[in-house]
């Protein structure tokens, strides 16, 4: 991987740029280099994104120049341009952590990793946490996979303040207001689908449907146990994230909606991280 430092701060048009190597001889990525450069193309971030892909973060001041290296790659037969398009969080992971993160090919709003992806899952929430826009969020995932510890580590990456308004972690919390000081719209707020689902506590679940209309980051884990109760769908969330010890491990409920089964679920918070 390679950072440069930009020194064209004129050139303040950032895009994604994924090509693949169809013939990769020797000196093939100083050549795009220095293409690139003689167009007024500035590399910020390159990195191997699959095994014959390289994808770049690149800035220009002008996009017509990008316009032209696309048309001129078309003559060089060594290279296959796949993606130009403004960055997206999943392209700026690409290229952080040289690979994707696997997606649904149905549903493109779930994404899937295993626990031994916690670091890329936590760069993954902390970029949507960043975002300035009002995300709710899911998180699929058996007890002791990990759920909580990446919400809360992706809040530290993001610098922003996580406040839990259902929870197993240390005791069963079911907050049935917040303070006034605890409103905010650069928030982080969680809540454990399956404690709120088996509570019977009214003024707890009044809480939760104001702060579901409340313009801030929402992260949800067990969605699928917390829209049955509370009357959601899985359209109401921007993103869903299944979190699995292996790709092959299944993602059930039944032992879910037994009460106090989930109690502690997270008492391993952060063991391993």
């Amino acid at each position: 991987m390679m950072d440069t430092d930009d020194m064209h701060p004129e050139r303040n048009i950032e895009q994604y740029l994924e090509y693949e190597n169809v013939i990769n001889r020797p000196g093939l990525l100083g050549d795009i280099s220095s293409l690139l450069g003689n167009l007024g193309i500035s590399i910020n971030t390159i990195n191997g994104v699959e095994k014959t892909r390289r994808g770049l973060i690149v800035r220009t001041d002008n996009i017509d120049k990008l316009r032209r290296f696309v048309y001129i790659s078309q003559y060089v037969e060594d290279i296959n341009i796949i993606k130009v398009r403004k960055p997206q969080v999943r392209d700026r992971l690409a290229v952080r952590h040289g690979r994707f993160i696997k997606r649904d090919e149905e549903d493109k709003k779930i994404f899937r990793f295993t626990r031994d992806e916690i670091g890329i899952l936590v760069d993954f929430l902390g970029e949507l946490f960043l975002e300035k826009q009002h995300r709710l969020i899911g998180i699929r995932g058996m007890p002791r996979v990990g759920k909580t510890e990446s919400i809360v580590a992706a809040s530290v990456t993001a610098k922003k303040k996580w406040l839990f308004l259902s929870s197993t972690l240390i005791k069963q919390t079911q907050r049935k207001s917040l303070l006034k000081g605890e409103y905010d719209d650069s928030n982080v707020y969680i809540i454990d689908g399956a404690v709120t689902a088996n509570t019977m506590n009214s003024e707890h679940k009044n809480l939760i449907r104001e702060m579901m209309s409340y313009p801030a980051v929402k992260v949800v884990e067990h969605p699928d146990l917390f829209i049955d109760d509370m009357k959601y769908t899985m359209d109401d969330f921007d993103f869903i994230i299944e979190l699995r010890e292996h790709e092959d491990q299944k993602i059930t409920y039944e032992k879910h909606k037994k009460k106090h089964w989930f109690e502690n679920e997270d008492m391993d918070f952060f063991d391993g991280f």
